[in-house]
């Protein structure tokens, strides 16, 4: 924050960051393969661009990028990234991922499915405060689902997506809810009832638009009655949920999830103890790319930041800023840091106190200034090509669903959009007619 008010904004500086999303996109979108160029050459081509454009001395622009790439924010992530793919390769291995399919497949009906994946996602982010953690420890389940049903994974995966931002918005021990309420200093129930008010009615229209879905797939499944499993299996994802539940730390939780796995690996004669070895570091490796990714990301949006580019959009949406599109101008100013800095929780704490300070220039409402904050932020991260939770379920499908797939089936989203922007307008409405008394 510091760093921030202290420097000029600058357009200038947001163009290797917009050559990293222009890069990304662009090539993805012509050759219609989001693989084609590897994420993470995208990002160096921004970071490049930075080093080449900006004016600060190099040995300044180094320092710049490593303080970005080691940020604690950071590092915490690419770790879990790696604990999370070692658990989802060795629950493979022994066939936990199977266990836990079979048991779905068995009691759950096909109409529900996709309706079945939003619902828990959503318990599951909303009892940890993280949709990551939702979609770690649902991701290699859901997978699973789509290629023994039948099922659409564009659909599937979206649910979890939807599901997950849908529980973390919702969270009061979710770190996007009390960085909203901290900034704008409100009381978490307050802020938890403005937003059920419009993230509610959102999930229950999604709910309806997922249980029709769902009445079509018998139409194109194959179904295979022969659902048979092991219940000592399905122990290592019981352990993730009710541990993660509980509230310990996620590092435990897959920890423990980890050795539960290999446990009964072991016991079964899935593998022997070098091959559990094998079998983690294969998961790490398998999250090379969003780990680079990640902590690249980390580094651009430092040296953007160093360079103004952040300041720049901060101070251009304040001076837009008039009693008719306050909060418009919260939304855009969290929407664009966010999309600046790929992280939802950050980019409330930099915009938190802009948005205080003009809740009471224009007299807003704190509360709902703390939940337009916290709910664009989630959209945002939600939608991100390059935000942690759409890159782990497109790192989880493995190719088989690409980005755009998965954005057209995000239902929740698309609605939490359109009714967050219709209570703006109602609010603003209620804010003219109060200044009119």
């Amino acid at each position: 924050m510091n760093e921030l008010s202290n420097r000029k904004g600058y357009f200038q500086a947001l163009l290797p960051l917009l050559l990293f999303v222009l890069s990304f996109l662009g090539v993805g979108i012509y050759l219609d393969d989001f693989y084609a160029l590897p994420s993470p050459i995208a990002v160096i081509l921004g970071i490049v661009l930075a080093f080449v454009m900006f004016t600060d001395s190099i040995q300044t622009k180094v320092d710049t990028l490593l303080r970005g790439c080691g940020d604690e924010k950071i590092i915490t992530m690419c770790l879990i990234y790696l604990l999370a793919g070692a658990f989802t390769v060795i629950c493979k291995a022994t066939g936990s991922v199977d266990a836990i399919v079979n048991l779905g497949l068995n009691y759950i009906s096909l109409d529900y499915l996709y309706v079945g994946v939003f619902i828990i996602a959503g318990f599951l982010s909303i009892s940890t405060g993280t949709s990551v953690g939702a979609i770690v420890a649902l991701g290699p389940i859901v997978i699973s689902f789509a290629d023994r049903s039948g099922a659409s994974l564009g659909v599937l995966s979206a649910s979890l997506l939807g599901g997950s931002m849908f529980g973390d918005n919702l969270s009061i021990i979710s770190d996007t809810t009390i960085a909203a309420t901290q900034s704008l200093e409100v009381k978490m129930k307050d802020k938890f009832r403005q937003n059920i008010l419009v993230a509610l009615p959102a999930a229950l229209i999604t709910i309806a638009i997922l249980f029709f879905q769902g009445t079509l797939i018998k139409d194109i499944a194959e179904i295979d009655q022969d659902y048979s499993f092991d219940l000592i299996k399905i122990i290592p994802y019981l352990l993730v949920i009710i541990l993660a539940v509980a509230g310990l730390n996620v590092f435990t939780v897959l920890f423990i999830g980890i050795i539960a796995a290999g446990v009964i690996g072991l016991a079964y004669g899935d593998f022997g103890l070098l091959e559990f070895a094998k079998l983690s570091y294969e998961g790490f490796t398998g999250m090379t790319e969003i780990f680079l990714l990640s902590m690249l990301t980390g580094g651009l949006a430092a040296l953007v930041t160093h360079a103004g580019g952040l300041r720049y959009i901060i101070d251009i949406i304040s001076k837009k800023i008039n009693n008719r599109t306050a909060y418009f101008g919260v939304a855009g100013l969290v929407s664009l840091t966010n999309s600046a800095i790929a992280n939802n929780t950050v980019s409330i704490i930099i915009t938190g106190p802009i948005a205080k300070d003009l809740s009471d220039k224009f007299r807003l409402s704190r509360i709902k200034v703390a939940s337009v904050l916290d709910i664009f932020a989630c959209i945002i991260q939600g939608v991100l090509p390059y935000g942690a939770q759409v890159l782990l379920i497109l790192s989880y499908a493995g190719g088989k669903v690409d980005y755009f797939d998965l954005i057209s089936n995000a239902w929740y989203l698309m609605l939490l959009l359109i009714g967050t922007l219709v209570y703006i307008q109602f609010s603003n409405k209620k804010l003219k007619i109060r200044e009119v008394v």
